[in-house]
C-alpha cells in the first residue's frame, strides 16, 4: 500500500518521500499559514534519511554527518527569497547501523502567489554533485473570505518556554514530515488555524467547526472519526486535536476541517492526505460473510466469471482496503462471496439505490474500455482509464503526439496534459494529469505527474519526454528550450 518516492533522484509519488537511492534520502513536506494584517508565511519541513549520509569521525571518536542545503524560492523566474546552511546529524557512536533520521524547518515570509521552490543538498562528507528537485506551491489567503491554512501533522507537541523556529500559538510543534502511519503509530495529531478576516470587535457570532476523517478514493466520512465544536468568531482560530488511530484499518485517508455559519453553509474547508498501514485491523475490515443477500441487486448476478469482471472493473474508485480483495481474493472466491463483496462495495456508495449507482459506474466502464483499451488491456486498467473513472472526463486535454527539436531528428515521445478545473467537489482546483508514450504507436500512455493530492507526482516530468531521444551530448540549451514549450502547454492547459 505505501508508495515509495525518490524526490532527490526526481521521482515523487504521493507523500513526497524520498527514499534511499544512490544518494541522500529525505522526506520533504511544507504548510503556509497566513498572519492576519501582515505577511502569510510556508513553513518548508526536510527530514534526511540518516542511514544515506556518510559520516566523519570527529576527534571525540563520535561519527557526525553533515549535508549542505541550498533553499531558493522564485516566482515566475525572479528570486524571491533564499537560505544557504550547514545541517548537522547528531553525534553518534558508529556507523554500522545508522537509524537515526533528523528534521529541519525554515519559514519563509512571502505575500500570495505560486512559488517554485529549488532545493539542493550536499553531502559535505563526500565529493559528489548536488541534488536537487523544484517543488511548486502556492500560497492563498484572500484578504475577504474565511480560509483555513494547511493541515500540519504533528510528530509531538509541549508548550513554548522559549520561542523558536517550531513555535506557533504557545506550541513547540515537531513536524511529521512523512504523512505515512505505520502499525506502531496510534495517534494522528494535526495543527491548523481558521482565518476569519471579516471579523468584528465584539461580534457574538458562532461557527461550527468540523473535523473528521473521510476515505481518500469515495469521500465516504468516517464516523468514528469525527468531531465538532462550536468557536466564537476571532480573526484567528487555532486548532490542534488528534485522534486515536489505533484501529483504523489499512487505506489512503483525509483529514478535513470543515467552517460552517449559522445558516449550516461550508464558508471554509482545509484538507490532508495520509495513509494508514494497519495489519492487525485489516482481517475485520475484509469481513464480507455478514452481508445479506436477500432482495439484493448482487444476487440476480449468477455467473462468477461475470462477476469478477465487474470487481476488477471498480480498481480505480475502490479503497486500499477492497482492492485486497479484488487483487487476492475475486479470482478464487466462490459466487456467494463475490456477491457479498459487490453488495457492500455499492451499498457504502449508495445505501438507498446500490444497483442504480453501479449502473451508473458500469456505464463509464463501457466508454472508457472503447477510448483506452489495447490488445492487452481492458481501458480500466489503463492510467487514462483510471483518472477518468476516479474523477470524470477531463475539462481540457493538450494532447502533443510528437514534437520535434530544433536539433535534427530529436524531440519528444507522445503527451498528453489532462486538465480539470475542479476535483473532489471543487475542494482541489486547476489540477492536472500528465500522461506520456514510451513509444509513437502505443496507445497505452502511463500517468509521469499530477499535481492533483493523493497522485504520483515528479516535479522534473519533463526530463521524462526526453528519455529515450535525447542523448548524453544533446544539446541543453536546445533540450531546455523545448522543455520550456512543455512547461508553457501544461502551465497554459486552457
Amino acid at each position: 500500500m505505501k508508495k515509495s518516492i525518490f524526490i532527490l533522484t526526481l521521482i515523487l509519488i504521493f507523500t513526497l518521500k524520498v527514499f534511499p537511492s544512490p544518494g541522500i534520502g529525505a522526506y520533504i513536506s511544507h504548510a503556509t499559514f497566513n498572519v492576519p494584517g501582515q505577511t502569510p508565511y510556508v513553513e518548508v519541513y526536510l527530514e534526511l534519511m540518516g542511514n544515506t549520509l556518510v559520516y566523519n569521525k570527529l576527534p571525540s571518536g563520535l561519527f557526525q554527518g553533515s549535508v549542505q542545503i541550498t533553499m531558493i524560492i522564485k516566482q515566475d523566474s525572479v528570486i524571491k527569497d533564499f537560505k544557504k546552511y550547514e545541517l548537522l546529524s547528531k553525534q553518534i557512536n558508529d556507523t554500522v547501523s545508522v537509524g537515526v533520521n533528523f528534521i529541519d524547518q525554515q519559514r519563509f515570509s512571502l505575500p500570495n502567489g505560486s512559488y517554485v521552490l529549488e532545493l539542493s543538498i550536499i553531502d559535505n562528507n563526500i565529493d559528489k554533485k548536488a541534488q536537487s528537485l523544484n517543488y511548486p506551491f502556492t500560497i492563498e489567503f484572500p484578504e475577504d473570505k474565511a480560509t483555513v491554512s494547511t493541515i500540519q501533522f504533528v510528530n509531538s507537541y509541549t508548550k513554548t518556554s522559549e520561542s523558536n523556529i517550531l513555535s506557533k500559538s504557545g506550541y513547540d510543534l515537531v513536524p511529521l514530515v512523512d504523512n505515512y502511519y505505520p502499525a506502531d503509530k496510534d495517534k494522528l495529531i494535526f495543527y491548523a488555524e481558521v482565518y476569519n478576516p471579516n471579523h468584528k470587535e465584539g461580534s457574538d457570532e458562532k461557527f461550527i467547526i468540523s473535523y473528521y476523517l473521510e476515505s481518500f478514493e469515495n469521500g465516504r466520512i468516517l464516523n468514528d472519526f469525527a468531531k465538532t465544536k462550536r468557536e466564537a468568531s476571532k480573526p484567528v482560530i487555532v486548532l490542534i486535536n488528534e485522534f486515536d488511530i489505533s484501529r483504523l484499518p489499512t487505506g489512503n485517508y483525509n483529514v478535513v476541517i470543515s467552517l460552517r455559519d449559522k445558516q449550516n453553509a461550508e464558508i471554509a474547508s482545509g484538507i490532508s492526505f495520509f495513509q494508514r498501514s494497519n495489519p492487525e485491523m485489516d482481517a475485520v475490515a475484509q469481513d464480507y460473510s455478514t452481508v445479506d443477500l436477500s432482495n439484493s441487486f448482487s444476487a440476480s448476478i449468477m455467473s462468477a466469471d461475470t462477476l469478477r469482471e465487474f470487481i476488477q472493473s471498480l480498481t480505480p474508485v475502490a479503497t486500499e482496503m477492497e482492492k485486497l480483495f479484488i487483487n487476492y481474493q475475486s479470482q478464487t472466491a466462490a459466487l456467494p462471496a463475490l456477491q457479498q463483496y459487490f453488495q457492500k462495495f455499492w451499498e457504502s456508495r449508495d445505501p438507498l439505490k446500490p444497483k442504480e449507482a453501479w449502473e451508473t459506474y458500469k456505464a463509464q466502464v463501457k466508454k472508457v474500455n472503447e477510448a483506452f483499451g489495447t490488445q492487452v488491456k481492458k481501458g480500466y486498467n489503463t492510467d487514462m482509464g483510471y483518472v477518468y473513472l476516479k474523477y470524470g472526463a477531463p475539462s481540457t486535454i493538450q494532447d502533443v503526439p510528437f514534437e520535434t527539436g530544433v536539433i535534427e531528428g530529436r524531440g519528444t515521445v507522445p503527451y498528453q496534459i489532462w486538465h480539470f478545473y475542479s476535483l473532489n467537489n471543487g475542494r482541489e482546483r486547476n489540477k492536472r494529469f500528465v500522461f506520456v508514450s514510451s513509444e509513437v504507436s502505443v496507445r497505452d500512455y502511463t500517468l509521469v505527474h499530477s499535481d492533483a493530492v493523493g497522485e504520483i507526482q515528479n516535479y522534473n516530468w519533463q526530463g521524462l519526454i526526453f528519455r529515450e531521444i535525447w542523448t548524453k551530448d544533446a544539446d541543453r540549451e536546445t533540450l531546455q528550450h523545448d522543455r520550456s514549450r512543455s512547461g508553457t502547454i501544461y502551465n497554459n492547459p486552457y
